[in-house]
């Protein structure tokens, strides 16, 4: 059981990892969306985009990368209860 619950800890983590990333890619002059690390746009894209036609639209900022790291860490506290 605890190994299930570190494997699930570690997999959320690395997610948030990637949420990360592609949210500060620009800043950091990575190219998530069209160079070799498309697959972290990919990969995220989904959750992002879901979060993103439910949440209010709040102009030039965008608020999907944020509301889908607080979903992610709000899941793995009830899931491996950390």
């Amino acid at each position: 059981m605890i190994l299930a619950q570190n494997l699930v800890y570690s997999l959320l983590t690395l997610y948030m990892m990637l949420i990360l990333t592609r949210w500060l890619g620009g800043w950091l002059g990575l190219e998530v969306e069209f160079g070799r690390l498309r697959w972290i746009h990919k990969s995220t894209e989904p959750l992002i985009n879901f979060l993103r036609k439910r949440l209010p639209h709040m102009g030039p900022v965008d608020f999907g990368p944020i509301a889908a790291l607080l979903l992610v860490w709000l899941v793995r506290v009830i899931v491996t209860q950390r």
